[in-house]
């Protein structure tokens, strides 16, 4: 009986950790954690992580340094957009949501602007 006590309490363990990491990555992968009105973001990019659950661009904007959540490889696809255009060095406009903290220096994008070229990630939202 004590045997399986302890696998079951190990059980119960390991599922209460993967439900909470799951809850966390959840609640920051959604809008909840944005303010709920747009702003303008304008520089050079310095690095991409491009893959799942969503790319993630480092931007220089006149020396602050901004993480830009853009789309996932499907969504930035749609939107007409490749790795190539997510190369270091280029400039992006970048309209989105910012953190609920301005201080994370941290949006989430709904349009990219490459020169007069909009690519609409979510197009459903304003």
């Amino acid at each position: 009986m004590l045997k399986n006590t302890a696998v079951f309490v190990r059980i119960a363990i390991i599922a209460t950790c993967l439900l909470a990491v799951n809850g966390i990555a959840l609640a920051h992968h959604g809008w909840s954690w944005t303010t709920g009105g747009n702003i303008e973001l304008e520089g050079v990019i310095v690095s991409a992580e491009l893959g799942l659950p969503h790319g993630v661009v480092t931007v220089d904007a006149d020396g602050e340094i901004w993480k830009v959540e853009v789309g996932q490889p499907w969504r930035n696809e749609r939107a007409g957009l490749g790795e190539t255009d997510f190369a270091p060095g280029k400039e992006m406009r970048f309209v989105g949501e910012p953190s609920s903290d301005i201080d994370d220096r941290v949006m989430k994008a709904e349009r990219i602007f490459i020169g007069d070229k909009e690519h609409a990630l979510y197009p459903e939202r304003d």
